[in-house]
């Protein structure tokens, strides 16, 4: 089992939920997140004082898949969020040693 985790810009929250379900993705978890990467934030201007915005405001998706369905789930994502502009995001991807069903007791795949 692997975990993909995805930081993304908030706006691209459905086409990525549409891409995951189209590879067979059941179930997804979503965070409100704020951060930087390589833009370090922008600068606005509110009631005629600029000032700065270190930390971003980004959409944080984990989903847990099968192995052999992580690739698949890392290109939905890829695809859906990309908009070709800095700040797309970025995509992890880690193994899952074990996985249980609280309700049922169902453990790894079959908690899934």
């Amino acid at each position: 089992m692997k975990m993909v985790m995805a930081i993304i810009k908030p706006f691209k929250l459905d086409d990525v939920r549409e891409a995951l379900g189209g590879v067979g993705v059941q179930g997804l978890t979503v965070s409100e997140v704020r951060g930087y990467g390589r833009q370090k934030g922008h600068t606005e201007i509110y009631r005629g004082a600029e000032y700065a915005v270190t930390f971003l405001p980004k959409l944080k998706i984990e989903i847990v898949v099968p192995a052999d369905l992580a690739e698949r789930a890392v290109e939905a994502i890829q695809t859906s969020a990309g908009t070709g502009q800095i700040g797309d995001g970025k995509i992890f991807v880690f193994d899952v040693e074990k996985a249980v069903r609280i309700r049922t007791g169902e453990t790894d795949a079959d908690a899934l």
